[in-house]
């Protein structure tokens, strides 16, 4: 790749923290995803140092060995199977300090030394819904993709529905399941949910879009879907069903601008209803990836239209996947924006960009490199 302008120069490599692992239900996905990252980032430009945070929120050095976060048959990875130690790591809150420090038992702190950027592979809450961001800004650590804002706004799909209907985008018939609203009248739920019509998907309201999603055919099974999201999320999604072809683009953030890449299509097979975990990550899923998608130029250019809109609207940064909806009548409808999307050797990111002529090693490089050059919080 060439240099790329306005990239700060180091007297050594940039050390570049890679954190994944997280406390989320997304935490196996969010191992798959490092050790794909792992293998492609160029070691004769970066050092790494990777870190895991286990599902108990500790933060741990973990071992540089990407096939061990791989999947195994069924048997998914987890920080701990790569973890070096138990002995927690911690960074210097000191905004003018970027250190990182084991603590062993029974002895000293010991420096593992400055990074200069951090590549947080977190999926979910805890990581992607800008609380681990806001962290990074605390601490003057730069680091891949959105801010607080726009990692928080795309996490809730609430106000993310909110945004794009203040900026006039389009997106599905939904209902909003809050807390105290279950609690209190579930019958005025049942009637706002019946009011979509039959079948919804029920969704945590702030979590991934694989983990605690239920399509419900009937009002019957209304309520032990919101109590299969509630496990994941106290505020509850239900998305009015839309019938169409699944699409997706990327997103990535030139000098000039972001660009969207080739759209993508996915059809599910194996029996499966919708695009569900082991739709997406589990081998032999049935399920078909078309890159590029059989679009015609005018709906391929609407989409990557649509795409930066929606990035644009939610004040995204570096990286999102924007998936949508083709309608039989022909009309695009956002289904969600994702500002740190799966990496795995599957996942339609990297996938759609390679189609778009940004290979794997490239595609990482643009992320950090973008994130070196680009100043903190309200600097930005």
């Amino acid at each position: 790749m060439n240099d790329l302008s306005g990239t700060p120069h180091f007297s050594s490599r940039p050390r570049v923290a890679v954190v994944f692992g997280g406390r989320s239900s997304e935490h196996a996905v969010s191992c798959v995803t490092a050790g794909s990252v792992l293998a492609a980032i160029d070691r004769s430009k970066y050092d790494v140092l990777p870190i895991g945070i286990g599902t108990d929120g500790r933060w741990m050095l973990v071992g540089d060995d990407p096939a061990r976060l791989a999947i195994q048959g069924d048997r998914l990875p987890e920080v701990a199977d790569v973890a070096e130690s138990s002995a927690p790591l911690i960074l210097a809150a000191d905004p003018t300090a970027r250190e990182i420090t084991v603590l062993e038992p029974g002895m000293l702190p010991k420096l593992l030394g400055e990074i200069d950027v951090v590549f947080p592979l977190l999926h979910g809450p805890y990581g992607e819904d800008g609380t681990f961001q806001g962290f990074l800004e605390l601490a003057q650590v730069p680091y891949v993709g959105s801010g607080v804002l726009a990692s928080a706004a795309s996490m809730d799909k609430e106000y993310m529905k909110a945004l794009f209907a203040g900026f006039g985008l389009p997106s599905g018939p939904y209902a909003t399941v809050r807390p105290r609203e279950w609690e209190r009248d579930p019958a005025a739920v049942r009637e706002a949910v019946s009011s979509l019509g039959f079948p919804v998907f029920v969704k945590p309201a702030r979590a991934g879009s694989s983990m605690g999603i239920t399509k419900v055919h009937r009002i019957e099974d209304l309520d032990a879907a919101i109590e299969e999201a509630r496990r994941h999320d106290p505020k509850v999604i239900v998305e009015g069903m839309l019938t169409g072809r699944e699409i997706e683009c990327g997103v990535l953030e030139f000098e000039d601008g972001p660009r969207a890449s080739v759209p993508a299509e996915i059809r599910v097979g194996g029996g499966r209803e919708f695009y569900d975990f082991a739709a997406k990550y589990l081998p032999d899923n049935g399920t078909e990836l078309d890159v590029p998608a059989a679009l015609s130029k005018e709906q391929t250019a609407e989409v990557q239209r649509l795409a930066i809109a929606a990035f644009e609207a939610l004040s995204c940064e570096g990286l999102a996947r924007v998936d949508f909806f083709l309608l039989e009548n022909g009309q695009f409808v956002i289904n969600e924006v994702n500002t740190m999307p799966g990496f795995t050797p599957v996942s339609m990111y990297p996938s759609v960009w390679q189609a778009t002529g940004v290979d794997y090693p490239e595609l990482i490089d643009r992320l950090i490199s973008a994130a070196l050059r680009r100043p903190n919080s309200l600097l930005r």
